[in-house]
């Protein structure tokens, strides 16, 4: 990863499918240590996950879509702080399939099922 993706994206943009919102950005705000707000387009709730002048996305109500077994593979960046990161995912609902491990010279990485049922990858350069 290049110095800016670290500083500034948490992935390039992603949808991410959710049968709660409201408990959906209280786990993705504890696990990336970043704000995520809501907002109403027309009749349309969704939230948006901050990301400055990064890549981001947004959290869209979609219970359908909710699948934990297969599918995409998002990488969220929490680099420098993955430990406490996992630490969230349990402590907000969700829960860790593979714990921190090296995937090596690209960091490391643990995977997660997030509070709605979605599978994804916590990513760090290193394992702290």
């Amino acid at each position: 990863m290049s110095e800016s993706n670290i500083a500034g994206n948490r992935f390039v943009w992603a949808d991410i499918p959710v049968v709660d919102l409201d408990r959906a950005c209280e786990f993705y705000a504890a696990v990336s240590g970043f704000p995520v707000h809501q907002e109403t387009f027309q009749e349309f709730r969704f939230a948006v996950l901050h990301h400055d002048s990064g890549n981001g996305g947004c959290l869209v109500i979609k219970p359908d879509e909710v699948r934990s077994d297969a599918g995409i593979l998002i990488y969220l960046n929490v680099n420098g702080r993955i430990r406490d990161a996992v630490n969230q995912v349990v402590a907000h609902g969700g829960t860790v399939s593979q714990d921190v491990h090296s995937i090596g010279p690209h960091g490391c990485r643990a995977i997660i099922v997030d509070s709605e049922g979605n599978r994804l990858a916590l990513h760090s350069e290193s394992d702290q």
